[in-house]
């Protein structure tokens, strides 16, 4: 049953999961770039101002580790913050280097520490900041290193300042531009979702009216045939006059093509859903409570269509998907501040995450009307051989 569904209903959208992916990424390149550059870092701190070599490392190093720790909690903007911060204290540290440097310098074919990964530094950038400001930064943080190697290192030749300075650009800006391509792909793969979820939600409403005035077309038939049929018969001038005033005026609502926003009473309501679910799928059993007491009218008219569409969605996604010999139950409790409907189905069931994302069927026909509906809620409980059940609810505010 109902595998229309999109299962990404819960969670953060494409572009936020290939941050947190780059955030979790770049932590784990801090991590194995300290392991890796420690004898190296050893080897400088002779050479430096004995506060630098201990601040620089516990600074850039720390600072790397945040990202990928706070990604796994859902706040995206300290998120943003702790990159932004790796990405800046990276070019702090180069900046400061000069004043810390003591000597004597390094043999030729070894570098600063903080040359080996300045790209990696600009992918914090990429998370924290557009990609013309985490490009700026890979350009200024690889001309900063190897103007620092210039300076450390033994006999450096000054003509391959410029060669070394392009090369570490080049080799950097593939993984950053990888990722900002990753990044740009996930926010068009966004926009489009959500452009579908909305052509969608606007198709659905439209064929909710389509089925909401064909009802009430008939219901109008009705009303005409029952006053010429009480006018030939001869019954009291009281109740002919009484069905034609009534039948005028929805033939006025029909002819102006406006909806009724009037609210609905329980009976009304419980009515409206017996009918959605009978358009469905004549052969559900139908139950329900309440509706009966005569209270006067106070549910939203938008309310009970809105769950009258989404009960239909639900019967008709079930007739589709729980299989040939499933039986379908509908139970419905009508209440003057509460509607409950529960759609259940004895068929195969499914499972939501196997679900394609392309299915909008629960998405946006179910919960996402529910959720637009003020005071509305729904719910899918399902498992592969278990069956499926629908819960609709709306409660007053």
């Amino acid at each position: 049953m109902m595998r229309t569904a999109a299962s990404s209903a819960v969670g953060w959208d494409n572009t936020d999961r290939i941050l947190r992916m780059f955030a979790r990424f770049t932590s784990v390149g801090y991590l194995a770039y300290l392991i890796l550059l420690l004898p190296s870092i050893t080897l400088m701190q002779p050479r430096m101002a004995p506060w630098w070599t201990p601040l620089a490392v516990v600074t850039v190093f720390g600072t790397g580790l945040l990202p990928g720790i706070v990604s796994l909690r859902p706040h995206a903007t300290v998120m943003r913050m702790t990159a932004a911060a790796a990405a800046v204290t990276f070019l702090a540290a180069a900046g400061s280097w000069p004043l810390a440097w003591r000597g004597p310098q390094l043999p030729a074919d070894d570098g600063v520490w903080l040359a080996a990964f300045p790209g990696l530094a600009s992918l914090a950038g990429i998370v924290a900041w557009p990609t013309t400001i985490a490009f700026a930064h890979l350009v200024t943080g690889c001309v900063l290193v190897q103007m620092i190697n210039l300076v450390a290192r033994q006999d450096a030749s000054a003509a391959m300042l410029l060669p070394e300075i392009a090369f570490a650009i080049m080799f950097c800006t593939l993984f950053v531009g990888g990722a900002a391509m990753a990044l740009r792909t996930g926010r068009v793969l966004d926009a489009t979702t959500e452009a579908t979820h909305t052509a969608a939600s606007a198709a659905a409403a439209q064929h909710a009216r389509t089925v909401e005035r064909e009802r009430f077309d008939a219901l109008v038939h009705d009303g005409v045939m029952a006053t010429l049929l009480a006018s030939s018969r001869a019954q009291p001038l009281r109740l002919v006059r009484t069905l034609a005033t009534t039948t005028l005026q929805e033939l006025d609502a029909l002819r102006t093509g406006i909806t009724s926003d009037h609210p609905f009473t329980p009976a009304e309501a419980l009515a409206h859903l017996r009918a959605a679910a009978a358009a469905a799928d004549a052969g559900a059993e139908f139950t329900a409570t309440g509706g009966e007491t005569g209270e006067p009218a106070s549910l939203p008219a938008e309310t009970v269509r809105a769950m009258g569409a989404a009960l239909g969605e639900a019967i008709r996604n079930s007739r589709l998907h729980a299989g040939p010999g499933a039986a379908r139950t509908v139970t419905v409790a009508v209440e003057s501040d509460r509607l409950k409907v529960r759609v259940v189905d004895d068929g195969a069931g499914f499972d939501r995450t196997a679900v394609p994302a392309h299915r909008l069927g629960i998405t946006v026909s179910i919960l996402a009307r529910m959720r637009q509906t003020p005071g509305g809620s729904a719910r899918i409980d399902t498992r592969p051989g278990r069956g499926t059940t629908v819960h609709l609810d709306w409660a007053a505010r």
